[in-house]
């Protein structure tokens, strides 16, 4: 028997190939003795083919993954599938109830793996995850958004050493791809250590839906699952391109007040431009925030209140900012639907 045609056991449960399945992990009880469990989808397709996880709500307010993940099990392409998909959409169920990036104990989930199933609350989910899910998979997408007042413009993270890794990342089509250090503790970088390549996604904010957003990570995870032979090949030419960030700055409040005139996200700014006005209640005082060298913004607070040394923008740099700003508007003209009226079955599918 291949590997391909044996059981894969998630939890207590054997899934064959041609199955769709899902799995309910159990995480834990709470104390008003309820049984708390994390929802997995598994779906095999009856040929062999990579095994790709697709994760969620790691951090429990970021919900545009969640409806990515929602959306792609309902695309009518998935019954096409080679290999297995296993799609985790809310993986911090404590979080995700409390509308909370964090877990009861304060831990953040994305800094405690790989976790152990005796420690805390976020070492045992993440010890649950690691072992019933990444564990048994060959590759990874891990859906995220900007914190709170915080928005992200889609950007792809990723370890860019690795030849695969960017070839992925490239089939994406974000507009933006940032060659994003490891950080201990987080999901990406206990499964760097067991050999599995991992990419973040990253678009819109926390607690918020964006159209734009979840349609581009909708898209870009059918395209990798195209480069991975997981689809057919679709019969509509890519034309997205995304272009590698050189250097990525947050560019900080020179002082503290009211924050007006803010450029967009997206948007090219030159070195020097005045990015926003800071100024006090009364008016008396304005001080203008600049940018630190030519790029794009590919990050911004929501909140108009700063205090001195808050991060107020993200500015990447790029070989070409002008290929950078045709790669973001390239995505809004095809996202958008107020700029292109077409139904979301003939932006997605082959």
């Amino acid at each position: 028997m291949t590997a391909h045609h044996k059981p894969l056991k998630i939890g207590e449960v054997e899934v064959r190939p041609g199955q769709r399945v899902t799995v309910d992990l159990p995480v834990a009880r709470l104390y008003t003795d309820t049984s708390l469990s994390m929802p997995v989808k598994v779906i095999r397709g009856r040929r062999a083919g990579p095994v790709l996880f697709i994760s969620a709500a790691i951090h429990g307010d970021e919900l545009n993954g969640v409806e990515i993940i929602r959306r792609l099990l309902k695309r009518p392409s998935i019954k096409s599938l080679r290999g297995t998909v296993i799609a985790v959409p809310i993986v911090n169920v404590h979080g995700f109830l409390d509308q909370s990036r964090y877990l009861p104990d304060r831990r953040d989930l994305n800094r405690s793996f790989p976790g152990s199933p005796k420690g805390s609350i976020a070492a045992r989910l993440a010890n649950t995850f690691l072992k019933e899910v990444v564990l048994k998979s060959e590759f990874g997408i891990d859906l995220h958004t900007g914190a709170i007042d915080r928005s992200n413009l889609p950007q792809i993270r990723a370890n860019l050493d690795d030849p695969t890794v960017t070839e992925l990342a490239q089939a994406f089509g974000a507009p933006v791809i940032v060659n994003a250090s490891m950080r201990e503790g987080s999901l990406r970088a206990c499964a760097a250590g067991h050999g599995i390549p991992v990419m973040i996604y990253e678009a819109g904010e926390a607690l918020r839906f964006d159209e734009i957003c979840i349609r581009a990570g909708i898209r870009g995870i059918l395209q990798v699952m195209r480069k991975l032979g997981m689809l057919p090949a679709s019969r509509r030419k890519t034309t997205s391109q995304a272009v590698m960030a050189r250097s990525t700055s947050w560019v900080r409040a020179p002082s503290s007040g009211i924050v007006t005139g803010s450029v967009g996200l997206g948007s090219r700014v030159k070195e020097n431009d005045r990015l926003a006005l800071i100024s006090d209640p009364l008016g008396d005082r304005e001080e203008a925030v600049r940018a630190p060298f030519d790029g794009i913004v590919i990050g911004c607070s929501r909140l108009p209140l700063a205090h001195e040394g808050d991060a107020l923008f993200h500015v990447a740099a790029f070989r070409s900012v002008g290929r950078a700003e045709n790669a973001v508007e390239e995505v809004a003209t095809i996202h958008d639907p107020a700029l292109r009226r077409t139904v979301e079955s003939d932006l997605l599918e082959t």
